[in-house]
This record gives structure tokens, sequence and C-alpha cells, in this order.
């Protein structure tokens, strides 16, 4: 007897093969075999007459979706309808969610078996399970069918019905999103209060002490001044930078502070108490989606999308369970194999004396009701594991975390000692704080935010001497510190998607896609590890705000979830739902319809920014980008904000240099001695930069050089502009060939290049000024590969050719190579935040 059984992946593909009996035949499906329309070549012609075909769904009749096969599917159907002809069964044993379920149903669609069809579900690819799979198969669980394909409708109806609108209203190619736009949402309201903020400083004294007749010294801060508590940052108003109740702090400025220190100096110092505490800490629960892509971040910085895509791989190895989930419940199983590895790992006295179980489901629990974890009944140790780089890194992560969990108890003790400074009737009190780990119990496997848990325990420890009351004390330096309150911080992907789950908002399955997507639409970008909310999210969150607040309502989206798990378990109907999301009274439909006119394009298109001194500037987003509008002399001057600038770094002084500089383009710095063409200093959409000569039919495209980082617009005078139009620049000949060396600016910064290679010019140097010898010195210093080319990151192995992708940098610029093939990255690309996903895209559509 034979039997087709079919996966989603390749990789689970191979590793479900090692464990199924002669007789089975394993292919894959290469994700969904069909889906909505994406574009209008995809519509069936006996469709597109219709008017609802461009949405791809027929809101008149129940909601019914028209799906299509892509062209890119239509060989992988061809081959699965050909291996299903020679088969007694077919088996669908795609991932057992919302969206695995949708994929086995839309194979059922559209192979339309004569043989009999089982579905086979597991939540980790062992042995045990799938064998195991295989006797306990079941039906397509349609409920969940309908749940997966409710959410798609749903969301193809708020991105194709609000999207369009603000093409019209703001800008070409701008998207919403039902969860998108509350994300972007968060992001800008976080913004928004950083602009609105207002610092403050304040002082606070920091002593160095140690016990009469002890050489061990040991810090103190001054906590309160004659009884009365001492100003901190929590204590200002965010929006002031006032006190929020002055009467109830002492706040002490330069001045206060430096007159107090020199009091003390004289003080008689002692303790008056001492507070010990111990206390217990239990570890945390093992991971769901969410938290595993928040502690990845933290730990790694990969984002939620890599980190995604490295767990699936770890999934289809067969080295943890599957990676969509919210429960943190462990299995039977699961607890046994843990406690195994903390007894092996640790010994006996680190074992928690009973099991501990993690039973709390979150409010969005999908359908694979256990926790992340290492597959199987035996874990297999990080350092046995085979893997490496990523999958190193999150499967010691996640196998860490697991063990954590059935470790005893950290016990810590914590110390307050406070010591009064006391001198012509003045008495501040300082504290020191001591910190002991009593037993480390679950820290020696894992903490939380930390790599090495060794060194984390190292660091958590901070030690005082042995205190009582009335001891004396003796200063040994005595200093003030000034401090400057902060804004609240930026999103990251790990906060973000805290926040997301805290508010509801998606599920955890959807955080790295909806992060992504808001990156690559062009809503917030990356920096560091903060996510930066661009001009464009502040227009389209402006007008979502006014027009369509439900679409960036994070109650109203938690809502719409809560009605989708309905739908998953049966107890909601989903064509009413659509009908009431959609056509209802207060329907999406009957929101945009009514407020359409209203909505002045001028007026969306204008930023409400929460900025001082803007008064008589506009700032605006249009087809172009950014720019900033005032009017003078009765005129109307414009400037484009360049590339790299954020809402944030708005000033009055910026916009007014820009717009000084706009005003003036028709007005040369100068004339250039050799040619007598005039030199520009102009404004554009990559900042300022120099131009040699005027746009003409005859000279279409004039030499332009951008100004160098660090340089200012009101610095260039003419010689620097002539400096800057000179690059690249001959320093002279190479003394072992006589071949020319240059100084330049690239896409990546200043470089010297010598017969094709090509050397970066460190900070301490100046491409203006650098001359031949450093060239040549430079140039001689080894370079990390051959012919140039670096390495930025190992992206892993293709998940269908097994061959490994790399990100690289050469003569001309990032590429990716493939095996041997080597395909360059888009310009809009950044080499490091390129991901496998947008590889594999990229592979694809070069045909390599």
């Amino acid at each position: 007897m034979k039997s087709l059984v079919i996966v989603e992946s390749p990789t689970k593909t191979k590793t479900i093969k090692k464990y199924l009996p002669d007789g089975y035949i394993v292919d894959s499906s290469m994700g969904h075999i069909r889906d909505l329309p994406s574009s209008a070549k995809e519509i069936p012609a006996k469709y597109k007459k219709e008017s609802w075909s461009n949405l791809g769904i027929n809101v008149d009749d129940r909601f019914d979706p028209l799906y299509v096969i892509p062209s890119s599917k239509k060989k992988v159907v061809t081959r699965l309808k050909k291996l299903l002809k020679d088969a007694d069964e077919l088996i669908l044993a795609t991932d057992e969610d919302r969206e695995g379920e949708a994929i086995s149903w839309h194979l059922l669609e559209i192979l339309k078996p004569k043989v009999p069809v089982k579905r086979m579900v597991f939540r980790e690819i062992t042995k045990e399970a799938v064998l195991n799979a295989l006797e306990n198969t079941r039906d397509i669980d349609m409920n969940l069918v309908h749940a997966q394909e409710t959410r798609r409708i749903l969301d193809r109806l708020a991105g194709y019905t609000v999207s369009p609108l603000l093409w019209k209203k703001i800008s070409p190619g701008l998207s919403a999103g039902r969860v998108q736009s509350v994300a972007v949402e968060f992001l800008v309201e976080r913004e928004r209060e950083r602009m609105k903020f207002k610092s403050a400083t304040y002082y606070d004294l920091k002593a160095q002490l140690h016990k009469e007749r002890d050489k061990d010294k040991f810090d103190a801060d001054l906590t309160h001044l004659n009884g009365k508590r001492l100003a901190s940052g929590k204590d200002f108003d965010e929006n002031t930078g006032k006190l929020k109740k002055p009467d109830s702090v002492v706040l002490l400025d330069e001045a206060k502070a430096k007159d107090l220190v020199d009091d003390l100096k004289e003080a008689n110092w002692s303790v008056i108490n001492v507070d010990v505490k111990t206390q217990k800490r239990n570890p945390s629960p093992p991971f769901i989606t969410s938290t595993l892509q928040q502690e990845a971040n933290r730990k790694f910085g990969f984002s939620a999308r890599d980190t995604m895509s490295v767990a699936q791989k770890l999934y289809e190895k067969g080295f943890i369970t599957y990676m969509r989930t919210d429960s943190t419940q462990l299995s039977g199983q699961a607890i046994g194999a843990a406690r195994d590895a903390v007894t092996e790992e640790y010994g006996e006295e680190y074992l928690f004396e009973r099991v501990r179980n993690y039973s709390k489901k979150g409010k969005s629990a999908q359908e694979a009701h256990e926790a992340i974890r290492p597959s199987g009944s035996r874990f297999v140790k990080p350092d046995k594991a085979g893997l490496r780089d990523r999958e190193f890194k999150l499967y010691d992560l996640i196998w860490k975390r697991t063990i954590a969990t059935q470790m005893a108890e950290a016990e810590l003790e914590f110390t307050n000692v406070t010591i009064r400074a006391a001198n012509n009737g003045t008495d501040a009190d300082f504290r020191a704080s001591g910190k002991k780990i009593l037993f480390p119990g679950f820290f020696r496997a894992y903490v939380e935010g930390s790599d090495d848990p060794e060194a984390a325990l190292e660091n958590q420890e901070n030690f005082l001497p042995a205190m009582n009351e009335g001891d004396a004390t003796a200063l040994d330096d005595l200093n003030f510190v000034s401090h400057e309150t902060k804004p609240p911080a930026r999103f990251t992907e790990a906060t973000l998607v805290k926040e997301l789950e805290k508010r509801g908002v998606g599920r955890p399955s959807t955080y790295a896609s909806i992060i992504s997507t808001i990156q690559d639409r062009g809503y917030a970008k990356s920096e560091g590890k903060m996510l930066i909310p661009t001009f464009t999210a502040f227009a389209v969150s402006s007008l979502l705000e006014k027009h369509f607040p439900d679409l960036v309502n994070s109650d109203f989206t938690s809502a719409l979830e809560d009605k989708l798990d309905a739908v998953a378990a049966g107890t909601q109907d989903p064509v009413k739902y659509l009908d009431d999301y959609y056509k209802g009274e207060n329907g999406l439909k009957a929101k945009v319809d009514t407020q359409e006119d209203k909505i002045d394009p001028q007026e969306a298109k204008l930023l409400d920014l929460p900025l001082d001194g803007l008064e008589g500037i506009k700032v605006a987003v249009g087809r172009f980008g950014p720019y900033a509008r005032m009017e003078k002399n009765g005129e109307d001057v414009t400037t484009s904000l360049p590339n790299d600038m954020d809402p944030s770094d708005i000033t009055k002084e910026k916009l007014e240099e820009l717009i000084k500089i706009s005003e003036e383009e028709d007005k040369p710095i100068g004339e250039d001695p050799k040619t007598g063409d005039p030199i520009f200093l102009l404004s554009g959409r990559y900042g300022p930069y120099v131009q040699r000569g005027e746009v003409t039919e005859e000279n279409k495209k004039p030499k332009r050089v951008s100004l160098l980082k660090g340089m200012e617009p009101k610095d260039v005078d003419l010689d620097l502009a002539l400096q800057l139009l000179e690059l690249p620049r001959a320093l002279g000949e190479h003394p072992e060939d006589g071949k020319v060396v240059k100084a330049g600016v690239g896409r990546y910064g200043p470089f010297v290049v010598h017969d094709g290679k090509f050397k970066s010019i460190p900070k301490s140097d100046s491409v203006l000024d650098i001359e031949l010898d450093r060239a040549v010195e430079l140039l001689k210093q080894k370079s990390n590969s051959r012919r140039g080319s670096n390495e930025i990151k190992d992206l892993g192995k293709h998940p269908e050719t097994d061959k490994p992708i790399k990100v690289m940098t050469g003569r001309y610029g990032p590429y990716i190579k493939h095996g041997k093939k080597n395909i360059s990255l888009p310009k809009d690309e950044t080499p490091e935040d390129f991901t496998m996903d947008k590889a594999v895209e990229l592979i694809k559509e070069k045909g390599k």
C-alpha cells in the first residue's frame, strides 16, 4: 500500500521521512497552494467583469473568496497530482494550527482525491510523535479553517478598502491594515510623547565609605535631607519638566549640591538602620511565541521574523516542538525530560522538590497546546545537537529556559543600610544596598536577558560589609552627581511584541509579519534595536485617528481577535461577523463612503508634530517624501527633508537652514575657476549636496556630491564645494605598479581604491586631505577575504536547495551568495538587515 504524505515545507519533508515506514512518499506543498488574487492578472477571465473581482471577495454572496493558484505554485500542484495518482491514501500532515489546517483544506479542494484522506497532526517531529500521529489521524477541523479564512478575508477587506483612500489623500503606494495600523499607532504615540517631553535636571550625592577599622569600601546614595525625600526622575512632569509636587521633595541644583558636599565632608557618619530581607525567585514560564521573540531580540538582536524563521527550521529538523503557541503548559513527557536534564547537568540539589507546571494560557491561545521546548522524551544537549550560529543560539536559549522551569528556586538576600551624615543641624541620610545569592537555583541555567548565567550570577551580587545600627563609618570620597530625566524609550521589536500581546492586538504567530510589514512599507525604520516611526507613519496615523478611529483602536482590534477565536471554537458565525464588520450600519464600507469626501488631501498631508517653535513652518508628506513649507515675502518656499531625518530631529533652526538653501538654490555660491561653471549648494531627499553647473537639455546630470557626514550647509564655501566636486580624486601612482590610487566616497563611506581593490578610510583620516603614502598604507592592510569580498551575514541554508546563503559586500556593493551564484542586493535594502525570507524571494525572482 502506498501513502502520499503532504507537509508544507521541504525541510519538514526530510525530517519526517526518517520516521515513516516503507511505502510512505513524503512531499511538500511549499506553503499555501492557493490564495486570494494578488494582482489583476491573476483574476480568471470569467470574474474580471464582476464589481468585486479586484477585491477577490464576493461581498454580496456570503463573502465568498475567489481563490486562485499563483503561477509559482502550478508546478507544485501538477507534481502533487501526479504523485496522488499512484497513492492508495492521502495523509495531510501540515502544522496543527489555523494556518496549517487551511493549507490541508486547500490541498483537499485542489487535488480532489479519490482515495481515503486522513489528517495527521503532531507538535514535534520525533519518531515517537510521528508514529503516534500516524495511529491517531482525524478529519480536517473546519472551524479552524473558517477562522483562518475569516482572518484572511478580514485583512483583505481592511487593506483593500482603506489603502486606496490613503493613495488619493496622502501618497500612492501606502497601505493600511487591521493590525498593522494599530502597531504603527503605538510607535507614533510613543514618538509624540518623546517629542512633547521636557527634560529636567536634578542632583544627588554619592559617597564612598568604609566602616571604621575595616578596609572594605562601599557606595551609598543620598536619599533624604532633614527628613525630606530627595527628588528623583519620577517626581518630574514629562510635559513641563517641573516637579509634580514641589513641596513634598527636596530639589538640589548644582550650587546647593556643591555646598552640601562641602558641609558633609565635616559631618559625623554612622549607621542608623539595617534592614535584611531574604527573597525567593521562581523561574519564568517556558517560552511561548511572543516571549521567545522578545528574549531572542533582547539577547541576540534577532528580529521577530528572524526568530520565527530559525525556530521553524529547528522544529522542522526535529529539535523543538511547534513554535506557534500561546500555551505555557508542558506535557508530562517534557517535564520528565527537563527534570532528568537538571539532575544530569547540575545534580539533585538543583531539582525543584515537586513538578512545576505552568497551565496558564493566553487569551489568544492557539491550537498547539504546549509551550516551545526541546522535542522528545530526552532533550538533546545544545553542544551535542550539531547546530551552528543562529540555530545553536536559539536552541540553547529554549533548552535552558525549559530545564530552568524544573529547577529549584533562587534564594537571595537583600540588605539596605541607612547611614546618616550629621553636621551643624543638617541630617543627610544615605542608603547603601547589598545583594547576595544564598542559593542560585535556576540562575545556574537561565537568567532572563543574559547570555551567560555564570557571569550574570557575579554581576547580580553586590556585597556590603557586616554592619549594625550605631556603627561608625568613615568618609573616603563624596561627590555630587547630575541627572537628567529621560523621555519614554522608543519601542524595540521586543517591547512592541510585548505591547501588542498585552493589548490583545493580533496574535503571536502574526507578530513577525506585522513588524516586518511596517518596516517594509516605510512606516518605521530600525536604528540599532529601536523602531522609529517615519513622517509617513505620522500622516497616516493622524488621518486614521481623525476619520477611522476604530482602525487604530487597540480595544476594537482586540475584540475582533476574540471574534476570530470564537469562529475557531465554532461559536461565532463567520459570515455574520464579516457582514457586521464590513456592511453593517457602522461597518467599514459605510465609514469609508461617508468620510472620503470629508478628507482634504492638503490637510491630510500636513503633519501635526508636537514640537515647539514651528510657527509659520509646515511639515508635510508628498509624493516624493517629506518636505517643509513656509511663506516668505508673500511666496511659498518649500524644501525636501533629507531621508535620514526623523520627525523628532526637526527643529526650527534646521528647517530654516534647509529652507534658506532652497530659497537660494538659484544663486550660485561661486564659480569653478577652471570651467567657469556656477557652483550651487542644494538640498534634496538625500540631504544637502553641491553641484557643478545647471541642469539643461545638454547637461541633464551635472556632477553632484553629497556633503560628508558631519558637514553642515552653513560651513560650505566655494573652496570646500570645489574640493568635494573633485572626488574621487587621484592621489598619485602606486609605488609597486604605477597604477593610479584614488580617494572617493561611496555607499559605505569614504574609501581609497587601487586596481579594483577598495579600502575604507577610517574616521581619523579625511577623504579630502588623505595623501598617497597613507592610502598605500591602508591598501596594504589585509582584507577579510579574497578579491575584496567580505562576509556581512551568514543566513544559513536555503530551505529548498540546501545550499548556503551569505550576505556579502564586494567591489560592486552588497550581494547574496547562493552556492556559487551571486545576486546583487536591491538598492533600498540594508545588508545587515537582510533576511532568509528576502533572500529566498530574491533568488526565486532572479531564477538562480
